[in-house]
């Protein structure tokens, strides 16, 4: 039976035989290493306003962290896939664990937001080895479907947990010593994952494997490196200037070559022929939209609370229970509604949720602290991911035919990761752009003392809106205090919008261009079962 990630796995034995030897012992292994992976892809989220107060960091840079994490895991992923599927799982998920263990080392230790980037891009690539490996490790081991789903549910279920308490941890932390501390506790983790995966897990190959796709693997790479890197500087750089202008033009470039590459490609990363059938192709473009829009939303919420307002780290975590909560609690709701309703328009109303609680955030006000008017928002968007995540797999192994199901389900998780890498970029680029104009405008007919105001146009020349807004009362600019905090709500205002205006639009294509679509299983092949086999990352 083909799975996730093009692999290719035997049928299990019949449903009453016995489970396979070393069925517990690796669903204990792979569920822990996929809890750590989502660990460290979501724990940034609630320190980005102490990496701004200890590490000096501007809005770009802090982009970056999250960014560098998930440009990793898009990247090299499939990769990393395929060298599980030829050289061993086991292997696979131990030298991810050891990679999250020294990204960990390396942020816990970092100097500066540079060395935390690395850090981070290092953990990316762990979590990049740790997702596909896990899972594929695990549905090896299960029998049949009905078992390798309910395995891949509680698989999926402690993927969620990561996600959940990652921002309590950070936030505990910061709170009794210092962010670092976290990160020697995402050490710890990792080094469990290890010594679990050595002692309960066996081998596990793939009978037939792909082959690596080297040149579409480097095209892609460099294309979306280069790419992200313009729409990252660009805002406080400059979108004319050399460096951005030359890197946004090379990675079109290596894009282009990456499509070429791949259209005569053996073993291609992306089959571009299952973009004919319009089922799919819809699925693939809303499952970037929409996951733009809900990391985008996570990522806003993010600098609102932590670099903007200041907040505690673990009142920031609040919010992220009610982002990220839903997705761990409802597993079993959404697993029952994914074989009573068609996942079409599940997804649908899981995208117009997300669509109506970034609405309701453009509505928040940025010198109010009171952490009660994310409550709903934040629900809604928590709740419409929830039904979202694991729909838009099913959608899209329903568009093709069974035996294209392996390569469909890879296809979907890289362009749903995509959507996930680009969000906080696309929201970054928005928000900070914004922010900086409108600083600029209001700062040009303030009536601010000669000194405040020459300081406040050069701090917010060299780091923007957001440097200005994190000076220490009583020095030079800091009188522009007030200025730069309603600049800044201005822009992640739009960035709010943004998000919204995506989930809607994906809701709209999902709606009307599924419309007479028929899906290719048969009524023996449960699409939530399939669903279930398809890796979540947030």
């Amino acid at each position: 039976m083909t799975l996730n990630k093009g692999t290719t796995t035997s049928h299990g034995p019949t449903a009453g035989a016995a489970r396979k030897p070393g069925y517990a012992g690796t669903l204990a292994a792979t569920s822990c290493a996929v809890f750590v992976a989502q660990v460290a892809n979501a724990l940034p989220a609630s320190l980005n306003g102490l990496f701004q107060e200890d590490l000096n960091t501007h809005g770009s840079q802090l982009t970056w962290i999250t960014s560098a994490f998930m440009i990793a895991v898009v990247c090299f992923e499939f990769t990393f896939g395929v060298l599980g599927d030829r050289f061993g799982r086991k292997k696979l998920i131990t030298a991810g664990a050891a990679l999250i263990a020294v990204g960990s080392t390396v942020a816990a230790v970092a100097p500066s937001v540079q060395v935390l980037w690395i850090g981070a891009a290092i953990n990316g690539l762990g979590a990049g080895a740790l997702f596909p490996g896990s899972l594929t490790m695990l549905a090896s081991v299960t029998r049949n479907p009905r078992e390798r789903a309910q395995a891949v549910a509680l698989w999926s279920g402690f993927l969620s947990a990561g996600a959940a308490v990652s921002p309590l941890i950070g936030g505990a932390f910061a709170k009794v010593g210092s962010w670092r501390g976290s990160f020697w506790v995402l050490v710890a983790l990792a080094a469990l994952s290890i010594v679990l995966t050595l002692s309960l897990t066996t081998e596990s190959k793939a009978s037939k494997h792909r082959e690596l796709d080297v040149p579409g693997q480097i095209t892609f790479a460099l294309g979306l490196i280069l790419v992200l890197y313009a729409a990252v500087e660009g805002p406080e750089s400059g979108w004319t200037t050399l460096p951005v202008m030359l890197s946004g033009m090379l990675g079109l470039v290596f894009l282009a070559g990456f499509v070429l590459v791949e259209v005569g490609a053996a073993s291609p990363i992306f089959d571009l022929t299952l973009f004919r059938n319009r089922a799919f192709a819809v699925s693939s473009a809303v499952a970037v939209i929409g996951m733009l829009a809900f990391l985008g939303a996570c990522f806003a919420t993010s600098m609102w609370l932590g670099p903007i307002q200041h907040q505690d780290p673990l009142r920031v975590a609040v919010p992220f229970l009610l982002l990220q909560g839903p997705a761990f609690v409802l597993i079993p709701v959404v697993s029952r509604l994914l074989h009573r309703v068609a996942p079409t328009w599940l997804l649908t109303s899981g995208f117009l949720l997300m669509a109506v609680g970034c609405f309701l955030c453009t509505r928040l006000d940025v010198s109010d602290l009171d952490l009660s008017a994310f409550v709903v928002p934040d629900l809604l968007i928590g709740v419409g991911f929830a039904l979202c995540v694991s729909s838009v797999t099913a959608v899209a192994l329903d568009s093709v035919p069974p035996h294209l199901a392996g390569m469909a389900s890879a296809t979907t998780n890289m362009l749903r990761d995509l959507g996930f890498a680009l969000g906080p970029v696309v929201v970054g680029a928005v928000a900070l752009s914004k922010a900086a104009s409108a600083f600029s405008s209001k700062l040009g007919g303030a009536d601010l003392p000669a000194e405040h105001l020459g300081a406040a146009r050069g701090i917010a020349a060299e780091g923007g809106p957001i440097a200005v807004n994190s000076l220490p009362p009583g020095t030079p600019g800091s009188a522009a205090h007030d200025l730069a905090l309603d600049a800044l709500g201005s822009g992640f205002g739009n960035a709010f919008l943004i998000c919204g205006i995506a989930a809607a639009v994906a809701a709209v294509l999902t709606a009307v261009g599924m419309i007479g679509v028929k899906p290719h299983r048969s009524p023996a092949e449960p699409s939530a079962e399939a669903a279930a086999t398809a890796p979540v990352t947030v």
